[in-house]
């Protein structure tokens, strides 16, 4: 997804689009993904003064309901980036670094088919983090 296609998500939904979800918009759309709240708080400050860290966090909570950002646990904090207009946007996250690397979802195709069989369960696997040790921190030690 890209700025304008959550901009026309917020007015299909009848959002207001208020300087702060533009800006907090913006800010997601244009990082490098996988963003920390700090990181978008400081960015918003710095474009808005008046910006305050629970008009993020309120905005980054409607983005997500709204399906305009993926939320993903790193370590011991959430971070964003915008959603994947083709769909699932999975994650390995490394327990060591924090690094997020993303999981082509195909690897989850028989794993939901296995669960489907065995267990007769359907897994929301749409945004979808394991942890582990990546190969870096890995070979490291």
């Amino acid at each position: 997804m890209d700025h304008e296609q959550a901009v026309a998500v917020l007015r299909d939904k009848g959002y207001r689009l208020t300087p702060q979800r533009l800006i907090v918009l913006s800010i997601v759309a244009d990082g490098a993904g996988h963003m920390g709240v700090d990181e978008i708080f400081q960015s918003a400050k710095t474009a808005y003064p008046y910006m305050d860290v629970a008009t993020v966090y309120r905005t980054l909570h409607l983005f997500r309901n709204l399906g305009v950002v993926t939320e993903v646990a790193i370590g011991d904090r959430l971070h964003y980036e915008l959603t994947d207009p083709l769909g699932g946007h999975h994650h390995m996250v490394c327990r060591v670094c924090d690094g997020a690397f993303n999981l082509s979802p195909h690897y989850l195709e028989e794993f939901r088919n296995t669960l489907s069989q065995e267990f007769g369960f359907e897994p929301d696997l749409e945004h979808f983090a394991i942890s582990g040790v990546c190969a870096g921190c890995r070979d490291s030690n």
